[in-house]
């Protein structure tokens, strides 16, 4: 299926099924995607092995100076911005300067547009950095990453180019003690010959106890909504998501379904 790539620092805005009026950042390189996971649903199609990424981040100083100009240019065409997401081609807190570029976007978004949000959207694989933490927390919005509370179904699914493991990832999301928000990805099919479906009964408890520790302030299920790399998965129907809803709402913790 036609993935893409996103040529440009600043993309956008979207209209976003989670964030509204999004303007998209992009701290990766624009040529190739830049990625520690190999998602079987990426839009930006499979991550190049790891002798063939490229680290050709963008520099600070022109991530500032880019979104400094389109949101002084935006703001005088009096149009709306509800939020600056940091996501693009791969995972953005590989930047080396991750921390420091979301303490300069804040600064623009109080000068341009005081009342929108500075979000983060993670597969949350660096948590074990202080630097890219502290980083996040500066965000108003830490958007991670878990696409099931089964190791194997996280292999299929996610396809992490180095260690990953859900012990550690779970004592990483406790010590952020419920202060961000886990975005899950619902789908169905197969991945190299093996069956991958993280709607079924025990992936379904599984999920649902994981996050009854962890305790996020919210929890964003959605389902295939753009090309995918692999050609044998399938999106998930809404009702089946509002199941899923359902299921989790005993969990009290405040649920925003898109698909």
């Amino acid at each position: 299926m036609a993935t893409f790539l996103f040529d440009e620092i600043i993309f956008g805005p979207v209209q976003s099924r989670r964030l509204g009026t999004s303007l998209g950042v992009n701290l990766l390189p624009t040529t190739s995607k830049f990625c520690n996971f190999n998602c079987i649903y990426c839009e930006c199609g499979w991550t190049p092995g790891q002798g063939q990424m490229q680290a050709n981040f963008h520099s600070k100083e022109k991530v500032i100076s880019n979104l400094d100009s389109f949101l002084k240019d935006y703001l005088a065409q009096n149009k709306n911005i509800d939020t600056i997401t940091f996501a693009g081609n791969g995972e953005p807190t590989l930047h080396p300067h991750f921390k420091e570029i979301i303490e300069e976007t804040i600064q623009l978004r109080n000068k341009y547009y005081p009342k929108a949000k500075v979000s983060v959207l993670s597969n949350a694989t660096m948590l074990h950095s202080q630097k890219v933490v502290n980083g996040l927390l500066k965000a108003d919005n830490r958007i991670l990453k878990l696409d099931s509370a089964i190791e194997n179904t996280c292999k299929l699914i996610n396809q992490a180019l180095g260690k990953y493991s859900l012990t550690t990832l779970k004592e990483q999301f406790l010590a952020l003690k419920g202060d961000f928000i886990i975005q899950t990805m619902f789908l169905k099919g197969e991945n190299n010959g093996e069956i991958v479906d993280n709607t079924t009964k025990e992936e379904l408890q599984a999920y649902k106890d994981f996050l009854a520790e962890i305790k996020p302030q919210k929890i964003m299920i959605y389902t295939l909504d753009r090309d995918t790399p692999s050609t044998s998965i399938e999106r998930i129907a809404r009702e089946e998501l509002l199941n899923i809803k359902e299921f989790l709402a005993d969990l009290n913790i405040p649920i925003d379904v898109a698909g």
